[in-house]
């Protein structure tokens, strides 16, 4: 329950250097790191439903922990994974369709903001999201 509301990203660290490494293009990266992102989470026992709501698109993301599901990243790469509880985390494992690579995701609430972490092929990235 501790991720519930509504979050608009604050500010990134190396983000760019992950989007490079994950195939997106100078243009979309650029676009990308100014997409006033804004997450609504709503959890009811292990079920999740998360809005992304960006400058890019919408959508509805609905999951289970531990159940495997796909999903689409904004710039058309499609993934299959799952998310799980490891304490107050959200862990994230995906595997990207196209190479078979894995993507690891990690949600949590540091000093009341909403710490998203990435990890793909070797570099590290975060997003840090405020209460809206």
């Amino acid at each position: 329950m501790t991720f519930n509301g509504t979050w608009k990203v604050d500010k990134n660290d190396n983000y760019d250097k992950f989007m490079e490494q994950m195939g997106i293009n100078l243009v979309k990266r650029k676009l990308a790191a100014h997409d006033n992102l804004k997450v609504t989470i709503a959890q009811n026992g292990d079920k999740f439903t998360v809005n992304e709501s960006s400058a890019f698109r919408t959508v509805e993301i609905v999951f289970t922990l531990g159940v495997a599901f796909e999903y689409s990243l904004a710039d058309g790469t499609e993934l299959i994974g799952t998310w799980t509880m490891e304490g107050d985390k959200l862990a994230g494992k995906f595997i990207r369709k196209d190479n078979g690579k894995e993507l690891l995701t990690v949600r949590e609430i540091i000093a009341g903001e909403l710490v998203q972490s990435y990890h793909y092929y070797g570099v590290d990235a975060k997003r840090v999201f405020k209460r809206a």
